[in-house]
């Protein structure tokens, strides 16, 4: 099925939009940033990391959350006050997050497409291969060897930072212990991963995961993001807790903050032992 004409209109909004008014009244927490080149993007990217105050006074090994549109003008600030709001107030464990600044966003978070007008949104797409090795071969090294951490980790991300969760949970879920997707674009590609999961679904690992999902009131993100819950409850997996969260209050461009808090909580809650 061709992309359609709201898919279109969706893309326009999805992409387009720059810094957001709230994401520039976001006090950016203390951090670290440092840059990492990559052999598998071909270039230098640059990474910053929040560890809670905990950390900072005895160094305990700690559970990891990456994030893609992690960098100072995007994501990382409100992702981690909340995550330090959340600890301060003992409602989730502590936390490192680690915060992937864009590049060529749409490269790195999109997989092959055969649409020809998902094709047209950027110069390059289709990289997340790539980008998914560089975190795993690259990053993952990077950050054991710079601060003490224990062997779980998730990832988090919203859009198309959330269609690349869930390509990452369905070809790669040995990853990753912990997934959390806000809308994300599973239309891509024809619904690739959504006409495809049963079969990746069969080879799924045994070792127990967990994903959080949530759908705004977009029409063709809430339907696709439904089929993906129907998959899920259909396989019944008991290595895998999930949890959907439908949004219908919720645009695309406010979901990630207004249920970011019970994701995490959530999730890090309902760990995979």
């Amino acid at each position: 099925m061709p992309t359609t004409f709201l898919n279109i209109c969706l893309l326009v909004l999805f992409w387009t939009t720059g810094l957001t008014a709230q994401q520039a009244l976001d006090s950016i927490p203390l951090h670290d940033t440092f840059t990492l080149q990559s052999t598998h993007v071909g270039e230098t990217r640059t990474v910053n990391v929040w560890t809670p105050p905990t950390y900072r006074d005895n160094a305990e090994p700690l559970p990891v959350l990456y994030m893609p549109d992690g960098g100072i003008q995007e994501d990382f600030p409100h992702i981690a006050n909340t995550l330090s709001e959340l600890i301060q107030s003992h409602k989730i464990q502590p936390i490192i997050l680690v915060g992937i600044e864009n590049t060529q966003r749409r490269r790195d978070l999109t997989g092959p497409t055969v649409v020809e007008n998902d094709k047209k949104v950027a110069p390059v797409v289709g990289g997340s291969e790539a980008f998914r090795a560089f975190i795993s071969e690259e990053l993952f090294v990077e950050i054991n060897k710079r601060y003490n951490t224990t062997s779980q980790k998730g990832i988090i991300g919203e859009s198309l930072a959330g269609l690349f969760v869930t390509e990452t949970f369905l070809l790669k879920p040995q990853l990753f212990d912990f997934y959390i997707a806000f809308d994300p674009s599973l239309w891509w590609n024809d619904q690739y991963l959504i006409k495809n999961a049963h079969q990746y679904l069969e080879a799924f690992p045994s070792q127990p995961k967990s994903f959080w999902f949530a759908a705004s009131k977009a029409k063709d993100i809430f339907k696709n993001i439904g089929k993906w819950a129907e998959i899920l409850e259909e396989k019944n997996m008991e290595n895998l807790q999930w949890q959907f969260s439908p949004e219908r209050k919720e645009e695309h461009s406010t979901i990630f903050r207004a249920t970011k808090e019970k994701a995490i909580i959530w999730t890090l809650n309902t760990l995979p032992k």
